[in-house]
Parts: structure tokens; C-alpha cells; sequence
């Protein structure tokens, strides 16, 4: 885990005018690290259920799954510390700015602290709120409140868990960031058993398996990330870091991703309201259905996150021919990984269904909207690649209108078609939001293109 992984890409941008092509092993040298350190975080969930579930009460699986999703969606609006990081990283490292490198670092993990220290103050508010949008039973509030004092305590660590990986990605160092994810997993997986089979601390010991491992994985990362910048031969001074400049270059990107991050999640919040407004049964099938699309984003964010790093570091580098290297190769990988994802639902949809639920009604009803979600990663693979090469080259502002253009397009879909066509209007409605994201950020790609590298008639050198 201390050693430091570069990718051939990074090591090119240190040698102008002498970087070779890059390969697809530059993308999978990316992309496979991020899957696996994607794939492992359900494991948390599942590990969490099957512990709680041998104390018998089913009230502890719902207080800890409720805590979770409060959980998700604050930390979710701080997105921007993992993607606005990749990609100011990305560009500094292609440009050879190690100084810059480690400022960007340093300027995270300020937003991170700062961002955990404000959710603990404010925590009573937080938690009112969140109990207020989310009814549950009272055994359920009154465990998923315990669960919640618990664990925001380990705010500031959770996003500078956030800052570290989007810094280690940028630098092309994606077996660093398996590496944390496996040591965070890993860490929560024994102390949720610990605290809860051996000492019987319930949804309080879960909580606090939790909050213990992201803590060990924020200084873990923390200390790997000083030996890197050791190694690099820079000392970050307070000045650097605090450029008033760089400082208004970080405050523009993070505000453009956590509005772009803000409108995702209202259009998924949307969908699981209206799914619910729907009845129970079709609230049941779209829920287990859901999960087809987020196992999908997990593997395909591995190309886009490759996306991000490649293209960053060829914006900073100036080299315009590699830029389209990055973006063909990484999408051509995210390409037949969709489509391999779209006939594996198609054909083995339904047996994926029978093994998320075992209700007939539930099974029946899935497999009627079972063409929704094989249409889902193949017309979904754009916009995911190309929020990642828009996340490396910075071009946020971008990102946040075409997210609200396109959010404006979803609602008035589902308002056309589901007074007609129900559930179909309203899996329609999702479907056309991915396609318009493509469209509308592709249509921005030319002037991507053109801000990324002026005046480049005669491209430099791959």
C-alpha cells in the first residue's frame, strides 16, 4: 500500500514531446481498481443486514439502513470534493506542477474538515429534518437516531475520504484508492461483527464500526498521500495553498459539480417518489429493479474515472492528440461494457429478479419494465463518460447546465407520459434523461475541445 503506482500516462507527461501512445492497458490500469473498490461497498450492506439480522427484532435492520440513507444523501451533496479533485489533480500532474499537485490536496481537505466540522455543529437540524422527510416506525427513529449521533461524528473523516481518493485517481494511482476502500470495508466489516455479536451494541455498534473505519482509512490515505509528496521533493507552503486565484478556480468547480451532483439526486428522488405514489407493488418492483442501474454505474464509473485521469492529465500536459486518446479508448471499453451489461439484463434479467425477491406479484411486475433496465447502461454508457471527460477538464460550468437543462426535460417526460402509460411513462421518462445528458454535454464537446487547447492548429506531439 506504500508504494507509489503511476500509470504510463503520468510518467509520459514528465517527458515533453516524448510520450508514447497511450494503451489500453493505461485505461484498465484505471478502471479495474475502481471496480473492484466499487463492487466491495454493497458487500458493507449486506454484512450490516446479516449481523443485525441474527438478533432476531427486524427493527435494527431498519434503523441502520434509514441512518444509512440520510447518510448518503449529505454526503452524496459533497461529491464535488471526489470529482472536483480528480480533475484539478489530474491537470496539475500532467503538467508536471507537483507543487500544484499537493495544493490541490491540501485545498480538499480544507473544504473536507471544514464541510465535517459545520455537519457536526449542525446536527440537531440535520437529524430533525431528515426524521421529518422520512417517516418510519418509532422503534425504527428512535434506533436510526442513535445510529445517526453516532456516526456524524466521523463527518470530517468521511469526506476527507473523499478528497484523498479524488487526489490519488487524478494521479493515475487508482490501486491506492482499492487499497483504502478494501482496508475501510474491511475495518467496518470486523468491528460491525465485534460490536455488535460480541460486545451486543446493536445499531450503536454498527455505527461505530463505521465511523472507526473511516476514521483509520482517512489517516491511512492521509499518511500515504505525505510519503507522495515527500518523495515528489515539495514543501507546501500556507501561500501556495491558499493562492487566491486557485482558491476561486476550487470554489467554481465544486459549486458547478454540487449543483450538477444536487439535480441527480432530486431526479432519483423524484423517481423513487413517484414509484411510491404508484403503490406498494410497483414501488417494490422499481426498487428492486434500481438495482440493476446502480450496479451498472459501479462498473462503468471505472471507465469514467479513467476518463477523468487521462483526460486531465493531457489538458494539463497541452497535448491535444492524447486527449482524444483518452476520451476514444476509455469509451470505447465503457462502450462494450454497457452493451455486454444490456444483454446480460435482457437475457438473465429475470433470474436476477428471482434472486432480489421472492414475491411472485413483485417478480411478475419487474419482469413486465425487465426492457427498461437493459436499455439503461447502453443508452446511459455517454453521459457517464462523458461527465468524466468533462470532470478532467474541468468544464463544470458545462456539467451544471446541460444536468439542468436535462433534469427540465425529465420532468416534463414523466408529465407527458406517465397519465398515459403509468410505471412505462415514468422508466421512459429515466431513459430519456440519460440520452439527453448525452446529447446536451456532447454538444458541448467541441468547445470542451477548443477551451482545452487554444490555438492548437498544429497539435503537439501524443
Amino acid at each position: 500500500m506504500s508504494g507509489e503506482t503511476v500509470t504510463p500516462a503520468a510518467k509520459a507527461s514528465e517527458r515533453p514531446g516524448h510520450a508514447p501512445a497511450l494503451r489500453h492497458r493505461d485505461v484498465l490500469a484505471i478502471a479495474i481498481p475502481i471496480i473492484l473498490a466499487n463492487v466491495t461497498t454493497p458487500l458493507i450492506g449486506i454484512v450490516d443486514t446479516a449481523v443485525l439480522g441474527q438478533l432476531g427484532d427486524p427493527f435494527y435492520i431498519g434503523a441502520v439502513a434509514f441512518g444509512g440513507v440520510i447518510f448518503s444523501l449529505v454526503y452524496w451533496a459533497f461529491g464535488f470534493l471526489r470529482m472536483g479533485t480528480t480533475g484539478l489533480t489530474a491537470q496539475a500532474r500532467g503538467s508536471g506542477d507537483e507543487t500544484e499537485v499537493a495544493a490541490s490536496l491540501a485545498r480538499a481537505l480544507l473544504i473536507a474538515g471544514a464541510g465535517g466540522l459545520a455537519l457536526i455543529a449542525l446536527q440537531q437540524p440535520i437529524g430533525l429534518a431528515s426524521f421529518e422527510l422520512v417517516e418510519g416506525s418509532e422503534a425504527v427513529e428512535t434506533g436510526a437516531k442513535a445510529y445517526f449521533d453516532i456516526r456524524i461524528w466521523g463527518a470530517p473523516a468521511a469526506l476527507a475520504n473523499y478528497a484523498l481518493f479524488g487526489w490519488f485517481i487524478g494521479r493515475g494511482e487508482a490501486r491506492i484508492v482499492l487499497a483504502l476502500t478494501l482496508l475501510l470495508n474491511g475495518i467496518n466489516v470486523v468491528l460491525d461483527a465485534f460490536f455488535v455479536m460480541g460486545l451486543g451494541m446493536g445499531v450503536a455498534g454498527v455505527a461505530l464500526g463505521t465511523l472507526i473505519a473511516e476514521v483509520v482509512a482517512a489517516l491511512v490515505g492521509l499518511m500515504l498521500a505525505m510519503q507522495a509528496i515527500a518523495r515528489a521533493g515539495v514543501k507546501l507552503t500556507p501561500k501556495q495553498t491558499l493562492d487566491r486565484r486557485q482558491l476561486i478556480r476550487v470554489f467554481n468547480v465544486n459549486a458547478d459539480i454540487m449543483i450538477r451532483t444536487l439535480c441527480l439526486v432530486f431526479a432519483f428522488a423524484w423517481f423513487a417518489a413517484k414509484s411510491a405514489e404508484a403503490g406498494d407493488l410497483v414501488l417494490a418492483a422499481n426498487a428492486v429493479l434500481i438495482n440493476f442501474l446502480t450496479f451498472s454505474s459501479y462498473l462503468l464509473d471505472g471507465f469514467a474515472f479513467s476518463a477523468e485521469t487521462l483526460v486531465g492529465q493531457a489538458v494539463g500536459a497541452d497535448r491535444k492528440p492524447r486527449f482524444r486518446q483518452a476520451v476514444r479508448l476509455t469509451s470505447v471499453w465503457a462502450v462494450v461494457l454497457g452493451g455486454g451489461l444490456s444483454l446480460i439484463y435482457w437475457f438473465a434479467g429475470g433470474f436476477f429478479i428471482d434472486i432480489l425477491t421472492v414475491n411472485p406479484e413483485v417478480r411478475t411486475l419487474a419482469r413486465a419494465f425487465l426492457l427498461w433496465v437493459a436499455l439503461a447502461p447502453i443508452t446511459g454508457v455517454a453521459c457517464f463518460q462523458l461527465d468524466g471527460i468533462f470532470i478532467g477538464a474541468t468544464r463544470t460550468a458545462d456539467m451544471r447546465n446541460m444536468m439542468i437543462l436535462s433534469l427540465g426535460f425529465y420532468l416534463a417526460a414523466w408529465w407527458v407520459l406517465t397519465p398515459e402509460y403509468g410505471n412505462y411513462g415514468l422508466w421512459g421518462a429515466l431513459i430519456l434523461f440519460f440520452i439527453v445528458r448525452a446529447l446536451t454535454l456532447g454538444s458541448r464537446f467541441p468547445a470542451l475541445e477548443r477551451a482545452s487547447f487554444p490555438g492548437q492548429s498544429q497539435p503537439k506531439p501524443a
